[in-house]
């Protein structure tokens, strides 16, 4: 089926857009992270598509790129995860954002998403640790959510992982490691004492 769509945006919704492309208008659902990042009406855009099909249902969902793309098929695939819950999730958070919550277990962020209640952000936890590569959690999260709050090192994620196992969100303890001054002279012990004052 359709792997893009390039053409241009010629209508901006709350939760969709309209492509035109070959004299055809395409709606598609979209997040709201995606929205955010679009350009103005008239501009070129390209979208890459997902065709929902069901007997009673025939929808086009666009994304802003294939890791937004690949994300939302792995959580649709998730029982009990429609494709509205899963743009749900991904308007609520970026996909590193959700990468960076699998990682730490922090079901408070997910639970962010409209629709999703705490059992359903602990399924998608536990489906995308088994149905994504763990390095490539690890990657993304810690490259956008820890490399932008604090330094990271392998003293900063045993932290983080320690801070969010006390029941502190992922972006908690990121933040409050971005307080502690040097950092990188610390121990696991003293890097989580001087980044709990933080957070206390």
């Amino acid at each position: 089926m359709f792997s893009y769509i390039k053409g241009d945006l010629v209508e901006k919704n709350d939760g969709s857009i309209v492509v035109e492309c070959g004299g055809i208008g395409y709606m598609l659902f979209i997040s709201e992270q995606f929205a955010m990042r679009l350009p103005a009406i008239g501009a070129a855009v390209k979208v890459y598509t997902y065709i929902y099909i069901r007997e009673d249902e025939l929808s086009l969902y666009g994304f802003a790129d294939n890791s937004e793309l690949e994300t939302f098929k792995l959580l649709i695939s998730i029982n009990g995860i429609g494709p509205k819950a899963a743009l749900s999730v991904l308007s609520a958070m970026s996909v590193s954002e959700l990468q960076f919550a699998v990682v730490t277990d922090d079901v408070k962020s997910i639970t962010k998403a409209n629709g999703v209640g705490t059992k359903g952000a602990q399924r998608i936890i536990m489906e995308l640790k088994d149905k994504m590569k763990m390095e490539d959690l690890i990657s993304g999260a810690y490259d956008r959510q820890v490399t932008e709050a604090a330094p990271s090192s392998s003293v900063t994620n045993e932290v983080i992982l320690a801070l969010t196992s006390l029941g502190y969100s992922g972006s908690e303890a990121a933040a409050a490691i971005k307080k502690v001054k040097d950092v990188d002279d610390m121990s696991t012990e003293q890097l989580l004492s001087a980044a709990l004052k933080k957070i206390m």
